[in-house]
């Protein structure tokens, strides 16, 4: 019997396209073939999508209030439909399944017009306007968190929670127990900045840190994710501050870093909270300010309610509310790892095998 193909629309960013690839590679191994629909800005983040093949497909996005800039994406959309609506009738899906984004409409738009079972999988706690706009019509919705902001009872009442699949190396931290910094021992902090706002922790935090007392500072050791422009400052604030520190742009062995922190600080978006889950890592989380829909900080609620998270909002936070929580975290070890815990308690490790059984149950 062939096998079945699903066709995976995805593209834009990491954040839409990691949980399409975790997808992707169960699918997979359960031995479905996978078709990637997305755009071309999807496809510079592509190049390891286990994919026999790839659609380009025309999509593009528009700021509310601007009539001009939101014609042109309906008919860039239109577009893409239409190139999706011929590459489905030659590669006949068994289903289509959506990850949110604008690169996603066209497939899922041409999959619904022909009729074929669709799914659409939601990563923040907040529905994006994508998915917003295509949920009362897909077959099957999923989303990470478990509670869905901005989504129609209608569509509320159905929809599945099976979390936010995580890359290989992260779930395998998930049977790694928590071990506290040790009395006298170092205390291991690991800073991630995110894409957007960054400047605001590559700069905050080692500022914050060095106002730490002497005697906790010396035992930190940090490693720090930060924009190239502000690398030379921090390394020197934390060279005055008797702070050893690893200051780079980019770390490839995320997991292996997450795998020795004590404590993470960083911003809150969808798969670093449901990373840190997974983790059991404690953290202090500083939602974007600029995030559509301010999703961010209703993603960070998550670990928050459950104990794992201190939210900072960032229009209130400075080097000294940053500071102080900093001290307070780090002096109670007993408290980092109930924090620990908490993150394990609302983790989902399994979210990429939870919905590859929906796509399974949805398809034809």
């Amino acid at each position: 019997m062939p096998a079945r193909l699903a066709v995976v629309a995805a593209g834009g960013t990491g954040g839409h396209l990691f949980p399409a690839q975790a997808l992707a590679e169960e699918l997979i191994r359960r031995g479905w073939r996978i078709v990637l629909a997305t755009d071309e800005r999807g496809a510079l983040y592509a190049d390891k999508f286990p994919a026999d093949q790839r659609i380009a497909l025309s999509a593009a996005t528009a700021r509310p209030g601007d009539p001009i800039g939101m014609l042109k994406a309906g008919w860039a959309v239109l577009q893409g439909t239409l190139q999706a609506g011929r590459a489905f009738k030659q590669l006949d899906p068994a289903v289509v399944v959506g990850f949110g984004g604008y690169p996603s409409l066209p497939g899922l738009l041409a999959g619904i017009a022909q009729r074929r079972p669709t799914v659409i999988h939601e990563q923040n706690a907040v529905f994006g306007r994508v998915n917003r706009f295509i949920a009362g019509r897909v077959d099957a919705v999923a989303c990470a968190f478990p509670t869905l902001q901005l989504a129609k009872p209608a569509v509320a009442s159905r929809t599945h929670v099976v979390g936010n699949p995580v890359r290989p190396d992260i779930r395998a931290l998930y049977g790694v127990p928590y071990e506290a910094p040790a009395a006298d021992g170092p205390i291991r902090i690991l800073v991630t900045g995110g894409s957007q706002g960054a400047r605001l922790l590559s700069e905050l935090t080692p500022e914050a840190i060095a106002k730490l007392p002497e005697d906790l500072r010396v035992r930190i050791e940090v490693q720090q994710q930060t924009r190239k422009e502000s690398m030379d400052i921090a390394r020197r604030t934390y060279a005055n501050a008797m702070v050893k520190a690893e200051v780079a742009p980019f770390f490839r062995d995320m997991a292996g870093r997450l795998k020795t922190a004590h404590l993470v600080i960083g911003r809150a978006g969808a798969s670093t909270v449901c990373e840190l889950a997974v983790a059991g890592k404690p953290s202090v989380l500083v939602p974007l300010a600029v995030a559509l829909d301010d999703h961010q900080t209703y993603n960070a609620k998550l670990l928050a309610d459950a104990g794992a998270a201190a939210i900072c909002p960032e229009r209130e936070l400075t080097v000294d509310t940053l500071a102080g929580a900093l001290n307070a975290l780090l002096k109670d070890p007993d408290w980092l790892a109930r924090m620990a815990a908490g993150a394990k308690s609302v983790a989902r490790p399994d979210a990429a095998e939870r919905l590859a059984d929906l796509v399974e149950d949805t398809a034809r």
